[in-house]
């Protein structure tokens, strides 16, 4: 179904729409500075509409700036290692994501908002915490669900145009049919957990390799010790590895290991190896090499999981 965005009177209709697609291409210009995440402060800030700001975040969940009639946005908060996330939004079976309610009370005027951009069809932007003071921004989503029962929302992405550098109409940005905004979601979730899993583990580690000790954030990627599919390969920091491209490739291959003594072993074949510099100085040369742990307790290498991981590595 195509947006319809009556929302009240003609100037109202006006100015909503127009804020939303303004906050829309706002986003798509801080993607070349900020490609990750964006931080908090930027979203505070927002930008100028005809002489006001207009911020892109609240200390709610749910926020409506002063000049839209209808929420612009909806928001998860970043999760915090050992503890349980006070609004527990989660893809569900059915595909969509389900956002929790603000309150208990289906009646609070946050939720009756986005009941009536529910009903409007109004899109919306996502903001998932990925770390603290951090977030992705996914839009447009769209409210297609509401249950009162289990106190949620259910939302689902709709489609992003390529260009929004100039006029465009909110009625182009829906998904036309469930599949596929049921696939969109899926997708867009799974891209948002691996990237909160990425940037809390490479905060942990300070921003460098846990092997070689390289600094350069473009060139950093989260390991996990554990695979996906594993039973226990979940997209937490204790399950996590601070690693650069190479040596994370070599991790996953079995090229080299970490022992749960938390030292370097390159596999034996690889050690004897004779074929110039890289090989030397990138693989062989940290062999015996303790890895680089996190300050917090909480968020050193599990050494359950390493020891399981290890022979995982002797066996290959």
């Amino acid at each position: 179904m195509r947006a319809a965005v009556g929302t009240g009177s003609g100037d109202d209709v006006d100015v909503d729409g127009a804020v939303r697609l303004r906050s829309f291409a706002f986003l798509e210009g801080k993607r070349t500075l900020y490609p990750d995440a964006l931080p908090r402060r930027v979203l505070q800030d927002g930008f100028e509409f005809e002489g006001r700001r207009v911020p892109l975040v609240g200390p709610q969940g749910i926020f409506r700036p002063a000049l839209c009639r209808l929420p612009l946005t909806i928001t998860t908060a970043p999760p915090a290692e050992g503890k349980k996330a006070p609004y527990d939004d989660q893809l569900s079976s059915d595909g969509l994501l389900h956002y929790r309610y603000r309150g208990t009370h289906p009646e609070h005027r946050e939720n009756e908002g986005l009941r009536e951009a529910m009903r409007r069809t109004v899109p919306l932007i996502y903001l998932h915490g990925v770390t603290e003071g951090w977030y992705v921004a996914v839009w447009p989503v769209f409210v297609v669900g509401d249950d009162p029962h289990t106190l949620t929302f259910a939302v689902s992405v709709g489609e992003r145009p390529e260009d929004l550098s100039g006029p465009a109409s909110l009625a182009d940005l829906e998904l036309e049919t469930d599949e596929a905004r049921r696939y969109a979601t899926r997708a867009t979730l799974f891209r948002l957990h691996q990237q909160s899993f990425r940037m809390r583990v490479l905060r942990a580690y300070r921003e460098r390799c846990a092997i070689c000790r390289l600094r350069h954030l473009e060139l950093l990627q989260a390991a996990h010790i554990l695979p996906d599919g594993h039973p226990r390969g979940l997209p937490v920091v204790p399950n996590g590895l601070a690693l650069c491209a190479l040596h994370h490739a070599a991790f996953d291959r079995n090229v080299l290991g970490v022992r749960p003594d938390l030292r370097v072993e390159v596999r034996l074949d690889v050690l004897e190896e004779e074929d110039g510099p890289m090989l030397e100085h990138g693989l062989q040369g940290f062999h015996g090499v303790v890895v680089m742990v996190p300050r917090a307790e909480r968020s050193r290498p599990n050494r359950e999981f390493l020891a399981e991981r290890y022979e995982m590595f002797r066996r290959a």
